[in-house]
């Protein structure tokens, strides 16, 4: 689409006002933005003040009136906190639910002008997303995809969407999608995390259509266990939220939340290998050039198309983003070949070496986003093709529970593992590292059929960078070095300062210093 309206800069004027009368009873003036930061509070706006991890928002209400805030909303706690003001402070149960509601009538609902799909899992859910964007793409539907890279439209990334957190908070979102809406884009393609469905951050959005890919362990930090973090998820699938679910029938939690979707009587697409899946995968086969042929069934259909990622896991998120877009009404039989293209930066990302008389075969080199144990399982079960090392990883400030199971995840699938740090924030590193190192050692030890984990090697690789040039020394001809965890970003969290770090840069750059020595 040439000639769009959607400039390359966060969008700040709302497109419509609301009367205040809609939140205060009796109340005269409009609302004309919704702020949850008190900085950037403008006249006219309502100042949402939440709870955090070490204030409460309500501590900067005078701020934000002598900014201009119209009202406050926020939660009893924070009305008691913000005291008598000359604005009124409005407290309420639930206050991100208030906001959503107001984000999205201050935004024109956007939403309701555009076809809306939404996935969320442990694992692959931005591969899904940009499948099905690709597929929407192919039957001339112009579509955006928004997840944990951003906003993704006609092929570039938007600085609107530009966060560290999959799903932006609700009036972040609201924004956005109506500067998508405005500029002509038909559908968005939504990866939707378990923090935004139980922080109500989709509220007021109704999907056509939602995926759901796996379960596995993460982020048990913030939901306790993974009781509780299926059941934020599972949220995404009440009626009022999806009109049609689509559920990988091979994982057990698709399983169990299918069954849920069958007993309440809505629309459901089941997929997957499972003979009981209603669109299923039939024919998986890999080609020599990383690409693989596949081919799904279902009782009125199939699909055959080429897919440019390997494994087995990138096959279930392209089958589940073609359930999407049937279970949104659509034949997805002339978008298939946008598959043979697909591209997802961070997703078994290929870093080309260049060659010389001293290395005429260098090692293959994929850069992966996998940061839990299933997903390097599966990342490093996809590129199994020789001797593999794996430069591995694990996050700071996050469940720590997970980071022996990742290096024993590694340990079972590779032939090498140089230990290094993820984003360690604000964690000692090597403790991170002993931490994965020690799950490695004890899957080595422990043996694993089709592997010999007694003859892996596990390393302390220490920092990052070093960790690389140590993997790219190691590697022979033939090897494949698969560096996981941090995939697309360009930035190291180390002690609450993000310092420049893109993993295929500094293979590059490793690369071409051992070569020089």
């Amino acid at each position: 689409m040439t000639g769009s309206r959607l400039a390359d800069s966060d969008r700040v004027a709302w497109p419509q006002s609301v009367p205040l009368a809609q939140l205060v009873p009796g109340a005269s003036g409009r609302v004309t933005g919704l702020s949850l930061d008190s900085r950037t509070v403008q006249p006219g706006d309502l100042y949402v003040a939440l709870p955090g991890l070490h204030t409460h928002g309500a501590q900067f209400v005078p701020q934000a009136v002598a900014q201009g805030a119209v009202a406050v909303l926020t939660d009893q706690a924070g009305a008691e906190l913000a005291g008598p003001q000359p604005v009124p402070v409005v407290p309420v149960a639930t206050p991100r639910t208030v906001m959503a509601t107001w984000a999205a009538d201050l935004a024109g609902r956007p939403a309701e002008r555009m076809l809306m799909l939404a996935v969320t899992g442990t694992n692959g859910k931005t591969t899904t997303a940009f499948a099905a964007q690709a597929l929407l793409n192919g039957l001339g539907r112009d579509s955006a995809s928004l997840g944990t890279l951003g906003c993704w439209w006609q092929g570039q990334p938007r600085p609107w969407a530009t966060t560290t957190i999959t799903t932006p908070e609700s009036p972040q979102l609201q924004l956005g999608l109506a500067a998508l809406a405005d500029a002509g884009c038909q559908a968005v393609v939504m990866e939707v995390s378990s923090h935004a469905l139980d922080l109500h951050r989709v509220d007021a959005i109704t999907f056509a259509a939602s995926g759901f890919i796996n379960l596995g362990r993460d982020h048990l930090d913030y939901h306790g266990d993974l009781a509780s973090y299926f059941a934020a998820k599972a949220k995404l699938f009440e009626p009022e939220r999806s009109r049609q679910a689509v559920i990988n029938l091979d994982d057990p939690a698709g399983q169990r939340l299918a069954a849920t979707v069958a007993e309440r009587g809505q629309p459901l697409l089941t997929v997957g290998r499972n003979p009981a899946a209603q669109l299923r995968i039939v024919s998986e086969q890999p080609a020599s050039d990383g690409r693989t042929s596949v081919v799904l069934q279902s009782e009125q259909a199939r699909y055959a198309f080429d897919l440019s990622l390997p494994g087995a896991h990138n096959v279930t998120d392209a089958a589940l983003a073609v359930g999407l877009i049937e279970a949104a009404g659509l034949d997805p039989t002339t978008g298939l070949a946008s598959l043979a293209q697909l591209s997802v930066p961070g997703r078994l990302q290929r870093v080309d070496l260049p060659a010389d008389p001293s290395s005429p075969q260098p090692p293959r080199v994929y850069v992966d986003f996998a940061h839990t144990p299933e997903a390097v399982s599966a990342t490093l079960a996809a590129v199994n093709a020789g001797p593999t090392i794996a430069v591995v990883g694990a996050g700071g400030d996050r469940d720590p529970g997970k980071r022996a199971a990742i290096g024993a995840a590694a340990a079972r699938a590779a032939d090498c593992v140089i230990v290094t740090d993820d984003n360690p924030r604000y964690e000692d590193p090597a403790l991170i590292r002993q931490a994965v190192l020690g799950g490695a050692t004890a899957a080595r030890a422990e043996g694993s059929a089709g592997r010999r984990p007694a003859t892996t090697d596990i390393i302390d690789g220490g920092d990052r960078r070093s960790a690389i040039g140590q993997a790219l020394a190691y590697a022979g001809p033939g090897t494949v070095v698969v560096i996981l965890g941090k995939g697309h970003e360009t930035f190291q969290d180390i002690a609450g300062r993000r310092q420049a770090f893109s993993d295929a840069a500094v293979v590059l750059e490793q690369w071409n210093e051992l070569r020089r020595t």
